[in-house]
Formats: C-alpha cells, sequence, structure tokens
C-alpha cells in the first residue's frame, strides 16, 4: 500500500500545482500534466516505481473518455460518420504508414519488416491529447475537428488488425519445439488491456470471428434491454454511489470482454456509448464517470512527461529532435493532402493537420509488443518511446502558437476560405452575433415589426435558423468592412451579442468611432466587462445573467408571502441602486489591474454595499409616504365631494 500511495501522491501534488498554472498561462491542462510529468520523473526514479505499470492503469482514461464521446453521437450520426471514417481515417492509416515506412528505411537503416512496424507506430495518433485539447477549446464541433475525431475513431479501429499482423513481420520466427519433437504453434494472441484470460485464443479463423461479432452483438442489446432494467433496480436503493458503480461496472465490464475477443477496449466502450446515447440515463452516465475520466487522463499525461529517458535524449539530442520533427512533419503533409482532398478549408484543414500530426498512446503498446516478437529491437524501441512522448509534449504547444498566430497576426490561410454572403438588405437595427442571446432579441424585434439584419461567422447555427426560417448573413462582425456592409452606417440601432468579451469590446469602440450617433446595445460576461463596454462607448449594456437573477430572486421573494407589488418594487429598486453603483465604480476601474488591488475601487465598493440596505428602506419608505399621501389626498377630495353634495 505504501508503495503505491507515495508516487500517487507526488503524482497529484505535481498536477495540482502545474495543471492551474499551465491553463493560468493560456497553455491548457494537457501541456500542464506533461509538464508535472517530466518535473517529477527523477522523484519516481528514486522511488523505483514503474512508470509503465501506472501508465497502463491510466489508458483507462482514454476508455472512459471514448465512452462519454460515444455518449454524445447517435447511431445515425455515427452512420453519417461512415465516409470520413472509412475514407478520410483509413486513408490517413494507410498513407502515414507508407510514407514513414519509405523514411525509416534509409533514415534508420532498416529492413522493410521493421520499417514496415514503424510505420504503423506512427500512423496512430493521441486520442487523449487530441480530444482533450478539441473539447477545452471549443473546437469539436467545428469541420476540422469531426474530421479529426472520425480519423482518430478509424485509428482505434485500425489498432486491432495491427496487433494481428505484428507477429507476421518477424523476419525469422523460431519455431518451439515440444519434447516429443513436435511443433508448438503460438496460439492468437488477445490484444493488449484485455485479461489473461481470452475467448478465442486457439480457435480458427471462423471462430474467432463469431465469438468476436458475439461480443459487439451482446453490447448492443445489452444497451437496448438490459440496462434500462438495471438502472431502475439501482434506483430503488436511493444512494448515490450506487450509480457510481453501476456506470464504472458497466464501462469496466465492457472493457473486459473486448479485450478477451482481441477488440480495443476503447472501440467497445465508445460503441456502448453510441447505443445509450438516447437512452433517459444518459445524463447519470456523465456525471458519474466525467471525474474519473478526467483523473486518468491527467495521470495518462503525467507518466508520459515522466517516462521521458532524458539520458537516451542528451546522448543524442540532436538527431531525437530530428526524427520527432521529421515524424509530425510527414504526417502533416500528407493529412494536409488529405484535408484537402475532402473538403476542408482554411481554419479547418490547419485545425485537421495540427491535431493528428503527433504520435499516440497505442504507440506505446504497439512497440512493447513489436520488442516482444523480435520485430525491433530494444535499443531502437528507446528510441522510438522517446520520439512518441516528444511529438505528443509538442502538440499542445503547436495549438497554442497556432491560436496566438491566427488571433494577434490573422496568418494568411488560418481563417474561413469561404467568401461572405453579400448582404441585400438594410434594416434600422443590426444584430451582430446569432447565438442564443442574440436570437432572443431577434424574435421579440420580429414580434413587434422591427426587422434586424442578423451577422454572425458560425456558418452551421445560420444554416441551422434558415431551416426554421431565420434569416441570418455569414460574415465576420469583428471586420469594418463586413460591418459597413451589413449597414452599420445608416443603422439606427446595434445590438453587439457575440460570445467573444474582447471582441464585443473592439467592436463597440469601432462603432462609436465611426458613429457618434449610433445607439449601440451590448452583451457583457461580467462587471468587469461592463466597465469596458462602459469606456469603449456603450449607450446600454446587458449583463449575461442579470435580468434573469434578477427575476429568480423576485420569484423567491413572492414564495416567502410578500405579494407581486411588493417583490416587483424592490426588483425594481435594486435595479435602479445596481445600475448607478456600475456607474460610479467604472469610472474608478482599471483596466488589467485586479478589482481586489484597486483600493479606491475596492474602498467605494464597500461604502455602496453598505447603503445599499438604506437604499431600499428609503425607497420602501418613499413608497409608503407616497401612498398615505395618495390616500389623504383622496380623503380629502371624497370629503370635499361630500360637503359640496350637502350644501347642495
Amino acid at each position: 500500500m505504501d508503495s503505491f500511495l507515495l508516487p500517487a501522491l507526488i503524482c497529484l501534488a505535481a498536477a495540482v500545482i502545474a495543471v492551474p498554472l499551465a491553463a493560468r498561462l493560456g497553455l491548457g491542462s494537457v501541456l500542464g500534466y506533461l509538464a508535472a510529468g517530466i518535473a517529477i520523473g527523477p522523484a519516481l526514479a528514486l522511488l523505483d516505481a514503474e512508470v509503465e505499470d501506472i501508465r497502463h492503469v491510466a489508458e483507462f482514461g482514454v476508455v472512459l473518455m471514448l465512452f462519454l464521446i460515444g455518449l454524445e453521437l447517435e447511431p445515425k450520426t455515427l452512420w453519417r460518420m461512415r465516409t470520413r471514417l472509412v475514407g478520410l481515417g483509413g486513408l490517413q492509416v494507410t498513407l502515414t504508414t507508407l510514407a514513414i515506412m519509405a523514411a525509416a528505411i534509409p533514415a534508420l537503416g532498416l529492413d522493410w519488416r521493421p520499417a514496415l512496424a514503424v510505420g504503423l507506430v506512427f500512423a496512430l495518433s493521441s486520442t487523449a491529447i487530441v480530444l482533450q485539447t478539441l473539447s477545452e477549446k471549443g473546437l469539436m464541433p467545428t469541420n476540422g475537428g469531426r474530421a479529426s475525431f472520425s480519423v482518430l475513431l478509424a485509428q482505434d479501429i485500425a489498432v486491432i488488425p495491427m496487433l494481428v499482423a505484428l507477429p507476421l513481420l518477424v523476419a525469422a520466427p523460431k519455431a518451439k519445439i515440444a519434447p516429443d519433437g513436435s511443433v508448438i504453434r503460438p496460439a492468437l494472441e488477445a490484444a493488449p488491456h484485455g485479461g489473461s484470460f481470452s475467448l478465442v485464443a486457439g480457435l480458427p479463423g471462423w471462430g474467432v470471428a463469431l465469438v468476436t461479432l458475439g461480443a459487439v452483438a451482446a453490447v448492443i442489446l445489452a444497451g437496448h434491454y438490459l440496462i434500462r432494467p438495471v438502472f431502475r433496480f439501482v434506483n430503488m436503493a436511493h444512494l448515490r454511489e450506487m450509480y457510481t458503480a453501476l456506470a464504472l461496472l458497466l464501462v469496466i465490464g465492457i472493457a473486459v470482454l473486448m479485450g478477451m475477443v482481441g477488440l480495443s477496449p476503447a472501440l467497445g466502450t465508445f460503441l456502448a456509448g453510441v447505443v445509450l446515447a438516447d437512452s433517459e440515463f444518459r445524463h447519470d452516465l456523465e456525471s458519474n464517470i466525467e471525474p474519473f475520466k478526467g483523473l486518468l487522463l491527467g495521470l495518462f499525461f503525467i507518466t508520459v512527461g515522466a517516462g521521458i529517458d532524458f539520458q537516451v535524449l542528451l546522448a543524442d539530442p540532436a538527431g531525437i529532435f530530428a526524427l520527432a520533427l521529421g515524424v509530425m512533419v510527414v504526417k502533416g503533409l500528407v493529412l494536409a493532402a488529405l484535408g484537402r482532398l475532402f473538403g476542408l478549408k482554411g481554419r479547418d484543414r490547419w485545425l485537421f493537420t495540427l491535431g493528428l500530426a503527433q504520435a499516440g498512446e497505442f504507440g506505446f503498446v504497439i512497440l512493447g509488443l513489436a520488442v516482444q516478437q523480435d520485430v525491433l529491437s530494444q535499443r531502437l524501441t528507446q528510441t522510438l518511446l522517446l520520439v512518441i512522448a516528444l511529438t505528443m509534449l509538442m502538440t499542445p504547444l503547436f495549438f497554442f502558437v497556432y491560436e496566438m498566430l491566427s488571433k494577434r497576426f490573422a496568418v494568411a490561410g488560418i481563417g474561413t476560405d469561404r467568401a461572405p454572403d453579400r448582404i441585400d438588405e438594410r434594416n434600422p437595427i443590426l444584430i451582430a452575433g446569432i447565438g442564443r442571446f442574440g436570437q432572443v432579441v431577434q424574435r421579440m424585434l420580429q414580434m413587434s415589426g422591427y426587422p434586424a439584419t442578423m451577422l454572425d461567422d458560425d456558418l452551421p447555427t445560420i444554416n441551422l435558423m434558415r431551416k426554421f426560417g431565420i434569416k441570418g448573413f455569414f460574415g465576420n462582425p469583428t471586420r469594418p468592412e463586413t460591418l459597413m456592409a451589413a449597414g452599420l452606417g445608416t443603422a439606427r440601432v446595434f445590438v453587439v451579442a457575440l460570445d467573444d468579451p474582447a471582441a464585443t469590446t473592439r467592436v463597440v469602440r469601432y462603432a462609436r468611432g465611426v458613429r457618434p450617433d449610433l445607439t449601440i446595445i451590448a452583451r457583457a460576461r461580467d462587471r468587469a466587462h461592463v466597465y469596458a463596454l462602459y469606456r469603449a462607448g456603450a449607450d446600454k449594456i446587458v449583463r449575461e445573467l442579470f435580468d434573469s437573477s434578477l427575476r429568480v430572486a423576485r420569484y423567491s421573494l413572492e414564495a416567502m408571502g410578500l405579494s407581486a407589488t411588493e417583490a416587483r418594487d424592490r426588483e425594481s429598486a435594486y435595479y435602479d441602486f445596481d445600475r448607478r453603483m456600475v456607474r460610479e465604480l467604472a469610472d474608478l476601474w482599471k483596466p488589467g489591474v485586479p478589482t481586489a488591488r484597486n483600493e479606491p475601487y475596492m474602498r467605494r465598493a464597500r461604502e455602496l454595499n453598505g447603503e445599499l440596505d438604506t437604499a431600499l428602506l428609503s425607497r420602501r419608505a418613499r413608497r409608503r409616504a407616497a401612498e398615505e399621501a395618495a390616500a389623504e389626498e383622496a380623503a380629502a377630495e371624497a370629503a370635499a365631494e361630500a360637503s359640496a353634495e350637502i350644501r347642495d
């Protein structure tokens, strides 16, 4: 127990320090985990901890990740991906294998058999790093993200024939002789990650096929007919931990079954996730498995960093770095060509090329089997393991550099190649941003009889809105020429409803500069963003959650016994006070300085918070006095009317 706890303590401590720091610097969590592994590698070596054993446990995070991804895909969605799975994914694996094989023969002085094994190793990419990075950066829904996912799934499928074919690459297999002189024929080996027990060992080819298909069919049928009654049974216990236990039992059971029939556990759990995508228990599964997936993936990245052998690296740093860059260049060229062939353009093609250019975690598995089968030498394997780790280590850096270049310098070819729509209408209201926020604004304006021109660079959302009869134009709303083409020069109202706070501020500042008379209404992320928009020149600023939060507070007051009029009055009082508070604090706010370090701002904020109760009491007192005055006036008028009637 102690031998396990101390390495676990070191890994967790390194992750807690490195990952938040990397995220704060904008480098992403993956690079933080890898850096943490590099930092603690010497400490784990001193403890004589087996990094390889830890990695085998951590690779289960990839299995959990693919199960969660499967939950997001319905079977019909997977069927629509068949062209990219077979065509794009199959061509990528085949062409990359052949290209690296051709390069490895002269570069490493290998025969064609070990060179082919090297090609198989580097044809695969890192499912863990790519999907984690795409998810963190919100790039999964893009065409480049979907193409990358299709190829990664095809690679997972391709691992199966690779593992079967690898023993055939032995130049001169050594037959084992039994005591009676007969030749012992080796049984079919199961895929890595499976248990020691195999359901297909010693079976003929047709038997292996039948058992494998039976296992897949069992997963599909169980997902359709067995999971629901089991969930209902567990629900009877009313214990949250039982849901977690059932979710882990489901994933681990499928992984073990897939290992027993020689299939990839990741592929099997992905299939199970797809089957359960339309289940009413989908969200329970996601919420229970997500924490385990995140921790195990993080541990996997740490083991990759810790597994870098710096003695081998220092022996020939230039040669190893050249091999790593060479692998990424060869894969990148193949990916770029396939991206163009399959219609990926601009940003999507760059994302596809960049995201899959590294080697992957299954490369460690194939290299281990290649050494066992004497396909590759131990010395070459150590070098190739280091090359795999370096390519994985460089991938988050490439993502970071790509983002910096695309945002700051607008590198040619990074943006979309699709030309903006020709805007053939001019309306008094212009809306930049067609997301959930902008859609609500547009619908209410339309209902009131005021047409608006909607502009966004999210083409899938625009196409979806057009199916509902809502017209929007494709174009980058942060570009001055696009805004002017959409009618900024003649509009009366400009609504800026973009998701990106920095882009919103830039657009407001530009619009105010060219149209001092324009009414600008802007969407703000938080209070600091309100101050930035106030400085940029927005007339009306709406915080995303402010109005809805006020409504919740009003409903809560009504539930506590206040009348609707009283609750609405207090809502109005708080709204007025908050607007005055924001205007005052905006003058004290300093861009780039945390509010906690801005002493004048903090002092005035404390004073205003203290005035809040007084302001509410004062408003109530004024309202009560007004009501009493109105009542006295009404009574006086009634008395006067009564006196007049008596005189008459």
